[in-house]
């Protein structure tokens, strides 16, 4: 009976054991692969289902890069459940804001924007859903400065904070010179950004139809170059991406076609091959897919 009951453990133990030992020769693989890109890199993973996890340098800080806008996103929708304003209520596109430094005006470039076709909405009027959505489908950099200045910056940080994201700094909007010559920049963790993506699979964030309607528009991203470059074509990912110079970040959700989703942020910094960081972070996508 002694020896029955000691088999039993064995078995039951065995899958277990096999996970961890997996997941630990993957991370020791990922991590050999991105030493050899010059470069700084951190990762968060997180299976919704198991809770298994796999973290490399998750807790340290990254520029944010639009990254960022998934926070702002964020505090867009709270504040449209708060009364404040409807997401279908329509405000002016302008391209002057202030700088945090000293409150002087500055505006953007269209070419240091993705989303150059905003530009020629300026002095009209759109909807506050539909600048959410060209600020993360495109990434445009000046719907992104408008809803910072409808929301303020300083809630959208405390909001992350009461989502439990305690890195996470959203202080400025876009192309704010003067607060970027002081340091005064928007910060990420990949631990911080898992966990607000986590939030919204899950639909704890506001409620389920504000996640829903996030995610919705997360799945429209046009920049797919990270996560979803090297998996097969059913996945699907709500993802949002961000990039400046030396610096690729992809974070969201994978979702499997067996109803499985996980979470995966992908940072970078100090890149001196840009295209071979984003390759490098599409491989490792993969092979995160592959541990699923």
């Amino acid at each position: 009976m002694k020896n029955l009951y000691i088999y039993l453990l064995f078995c039951f133990s065995m899958p277990i054991f096999a996970q961890k030992i997996s997941t630990e020769n993957l991370k020791n693989s990922i991590e050999t692969k991105l030493k050899n890109v010059e470069g700084e890199f951190g990762l968060a993973f997180k299976d919704l289902q198991t809770g298994k996890t796999l973290f490399i340098n998750e807790k340290t800080k990254f520029h944010a890069a639009s990254t960022m806008k998934t926070p702002v996103m964020i505090e867009v929708f709270m504040q449209a459940k708060a009364g404040k304003f409807k997401l279908t209520d329509s405000i002016l596109v302008k391209n002057v804001f202030k700088s945090i430094v000293d409150g002087s005006p500055f505006g953007l470039d269209i070419k240091d924007d993705s989303g150059d076709g905003m530009y020629k909405k300026i002095g009209q009027k759109m909807t506050i859903y539909d600048l959410t959505y060209q600020m993360i489908i495109v990434s445009s950099n000046l719907a992104t400065n408008i809803l910072i200045d409808l929301v303020d910056a300083k809630k959208a940080n405390a909001s992350m904070r009461k989502l439990g994201a305690k890195d996470i700094q959203v202080l400025r909007g876009v192309e704010d010179q003067k607060a970027f010559d002081k340091g005064l920049n928007n910060s990420v963790t990949a631990y911080d950004l898992m966990l607000i993506f986590e939030k919204i699979a899950k639909n704890k964030v506001i409620d389920r139809q504000s996640c829903e309607a996030m995610t919705k528009i997360l799945f429209d991203q046009k920049f797919n170059e990270i996560i979803p470059a090297k998996l097969p074509k059913e996945i699907r990912v709500a993802h949002k991406t961000g990039s400046i110079t030396g610096v690729q970040h992809d974070s969201g959700i994978v979702y499997l076609p067996d109803g499985r989703k996980y979470v995966l942020v992908l940072l970078s910094k100090k890149l001196k091959n840009v295209d071979a960081g984003v390759k490098v972070l599409a491989e490792v996508s993969e092979m995160i897919y592959r541990l699923m």
